[in-house]
């Protein structure tokens, strides 16, 4: 199951429109946070971390599966305690809650009464459960002179202990009530304090929910301690688990728990905490609706007692929400097609998964020096300076490389992990890329993508090979495969120097993936365009005798023009023929005619019969004749042949998406208009393009590649790396 963990970086005022209220003080160590989504992946779910601000719907929506298509539910295991405002805990559940995505814990009417002491305590005291006297005051002018001091202040819709302080006589309480309303901006909690014993009783599920063993916290004898702030954060307070107390106590205890979270209306899990006199009468404190998940908590001690791993709890928590959301037979379901889940060792798809988002942050800082790396594709050095630098990061986990010496273009690179003449697969990629340095971008993220110049025309596509054969070397599986790496250095020139050798190689291997990067949907290339590039040059003849007695047109933007309009009319989007004009310029005086015009445009086409009737019709359009006042130079730029679909690539691909459905990486099947490499290889290979990243802005200055993704295409391509050794027997 897909599970998207959701929590709040502490500051996060870029996450906004505005910073506008009460400002959340409130947040998971990132640490916790990770520990939770570990958890969740060592229970066999495919888990992506999410910031809970403005970009969350748009990384949802690119996460989440989609239920309506046939795809299998997804869930949000909900860490987010908001960014600001009144009610924080219930924003991020309402917001779920209008999506249509299901998620761990209460919904925003629960979280909105629990997190709010005041409707709290009227709710438990109508209930007629036990609580202590209260009192509310916004002013401490409001304060009357027969309170029953010591008194304990409480912010209405705070948490984890913040203003909360024991006061014994009037003077202090009016003092403390003004400078809390300042600071807070909103009513405040007054209850009798009650001396004596604390405890902190943990529940998880919802019809019969399980009681945690009854948890009490040491105050070390001190009938008159509290829980500061302070004392959660530095030195928490010791924990005594299970509680020493009778067992009349114990079952009260575990009936107000259950009754307390009915009444209230929450789901899943929580934790209600409690004081007890010297009487034995038990008084309900409150109850925590986003019961702390950090290791020095009191709900995790107490599961740990209960039996629980951090892992199992974890789970656990997931699965009481699955069951609320979908049933028991949602909950068979999932455990039927994920067997490998409950096995003692993790499925490679697990630990591949687990390895790689672990090591996002590797993925990111490969990608970020390859961009650094000007490798504009007649930077010759810049090419091969990219080239050895990926040598280098594969020769440690195994690969040897063979070199293709290539004057003109740069080295191309044969990378292997075995001495056979045949692999099992092979991957091919590319290292230039067609932007000059000064149109150059250099290497930022933003909103969960990732810019730089070739991030979506190579480098990203590398960034996930290097990911997923760390990975496979990780997990011991690397070794099993027999797996070729050719990397080009002349994409941007149709391949002109590398064509034979992916043929070559292509000829010896059972499988080809290129590392194109995959538009926003997840396409896998089955089969693209060819193109056919062209640049005329078009100029005003300067014969001044010969322009007065021609009747042509003597005006290269006319001319350029009637042209254009020439080509437009070649498209034939039901064939698949594409015409796109890329550039037009002119050169020209004030006082004179325009002398000088450049045109460039590019066809797109899908077989050879095309082409060659395409080529006819351009070199018809822009014949040139003897007494033209123009004239015409024609110049064929690099080209590209079409990548044709065949009966082993869909077969091919029909078994990859059976992978993708089990590792849970969305893909479709695309025929697209950007070239590919693999139109060069031996006819009859199984080969797919559109491994690499998800990518965007794709020939542009605005190309980039969502960052989440790295994850996903680099355990999709990793695990097809190993299945090739087993012809795709998973």
């Amino acid at each position: 199951m897909k599970v998207a963990v959701i929590y709040n970086k502490q500051k996060d005022a870029e996450g906004v429109l505005n910073v506008f209220g009460m400002q959340n003080q409130e947040t998971y160590n990132p640490k916790t946070v990770e520990r939770v989504a570990s958890a969740l992946e060592k229970g066999g779910h495919n888990v992506r971390v999410i910031d809970g601000n403005i970009n969350v719907i748009e990384q949802l929506q690119n996460f989440m599966p989609r239920v309506v298509q046939g795809e299998q539910p997804g869930m949000v295991f909900n860490m987010a305690y908001g960014l600001q405002g009144v009610s924080r805990y219930t924003h991020m559940p309402s917001l779920l809650e209008m999506l249509g995505v299901p998620y761990v814990g209460s919904s925003p009417a629960g979280h909105g009464i629990a997190l709010d002491k005041v409707t709290t305590k009227v709710m438990v005291q109508a209930a007629g459960l036990p609580t202590s006297p209260y009192w509310v005051f916004y002013d401490a002018k409001q304060i009357p002179d027969d309170l029953p001091y010591p008194v304990i202040t409480k912010p209405k819709m705070e948490a984890v202990s913040l203003g909360i302080e024991v006061v014994h006589s009037k003077a202090d309480l009016e003092i403390l009530i003004a400078k809390l309303v300042e600071e807070f901006h909103q009513p405040i909690l007054v209850e009798q304090f009650i001396p004596g014993r604390e405890f902190a009783i943990g529940l998880l599920g919802n019809k019969d929910p399980e009681v945690f063993p009854l948890l009490e916290i040491d105050l070390a004898g001190n009938p008159n301690a509290i829980q500061s702030l302070e004392d959660k954060l530095k030195k928490p307070k010791g924990k005594i688990c299970p509680a020493v107390i009778d067992e009349n106590l114990a079952n009260e205890l575990r009936r107000l728990t259950k009754e307390t979270a009915k009444v209230l209306g929450v789901y899943d899990f929580c934790r209600v905490d409690y004081r007890l006199d010297d009487n034995g009468n038990l008084y309900i404190l409150e109850l925590n609706s986003m019961a702390s998940l950090g290791l020095t908590g009191s709900y995790v001690h107490a599961a740990k007692v209960a039996g629980y791993t951090f892992e199992s709890m974890v789970n656990r928590m997931l699965d009481v929400a699955v069951e609320r959301y979908f049933g028991s037979q949602q909950m068979d379901q999932v455990a039927v097609e994920e067997p490998e889940s409950k096995s003692k060792k993790d499925p490679l798809r697990i630990r591949l998964r687990s390895y790689l988002r672990g090591n996002l942050g590797t993925m990111e800082d490969d990608l970020s020096n390859m961009v650094e790396i000007n490798s504009f594709v007649e930077n010759i050095e810049g090419v091969n300076s990219l080239g050895r630098w990926i040598s280098n990061k594969l020769g440690p986990i195994g690969f040897n490389r063979h070199v293709y010496s290539r004057a003109e273009f740069g080295n191309i690179l044969y990378l292997t992990n075995h001495m056979d003449e045949r692999n099992d697969v092979l991957i091919v990629g590319n290292m230039d890329n067609p932007i000059d340095f000064e149109d150059y971008n250099s290497f930022h993220e933003e909103k969960g993508r990732i810019y730089g110049t070739g991030v979506a025309r190579g480098k990203g596509g590398i960034a996930v090979l290097l990911g997923a054969v760390k990975a496979l070397r990780y997990t011991r599986t690397l070794r099993k495969v027999k797996c070729g790496i050719l990397l080009i250095p002349d994409e941007s020139y149709g391949e002109r120097s590398s064509k034979p050798i992916i043929d070559e190689l292509s000829k010896k291997s059972k499988y080809v993936l290129g590392l194109s990067g995959a538009g926003l949907s997840g396409e896998i290339m089955t089969s693209c365009s060819g193109t056919l590039r062209y640049e005329i040059e078009i100029n005003r003849r300067q014969n001044k005798q010969e322009l007065k007695s021609s009747t042509e047109i003597s005006d290269p933007i006319l001319y350029a023009s009637q042209k254009i309009n020439s080509l437009r009319k070649l498209n034939y989007e039901s064939d698949g023929i594409f015409i796109t004009i890329t550039s037009l310029q002119t050169k020209g005086m004030e006082d004179q005619p325009t002398y000088h015009a450049a045109l460039s445009f590019v066809i797109r086409y899908r077989n050879s019969d095309q082409r060659v009737r395409l080529e006819e019709q351009v070199n018809q359009i822009f014949a040139s004749k003897s007494q033209d006042s123009i004239k015409v130079h024609v110049t064929k730029r690099p080209q590209s042949k079409p990548f044709l679909e065949n009966e082993k690539t869909l077969k091919f691909y029909d078994q990859v998406e059976k992978i993708a459905k089990l590792v849970e990486v969305r893909i479709n099947k695309a025929e697209t208009s950007i070239v590919s490499c693999l139109s060069n290889i031996g006819g009859g290979i199984p080969a797919l393009d559109g491994l690499g990243p998800v990518t965007g802005g794709y020939g542009t200055n605005n190309e980039h590649v969502v960052r989440d993704s790295l994850i996903d295409r680099s355990v999709l391509l990793a695990y097809l790396i190993y299945l090739s050794s087993k012809n795709f027997e998973s």
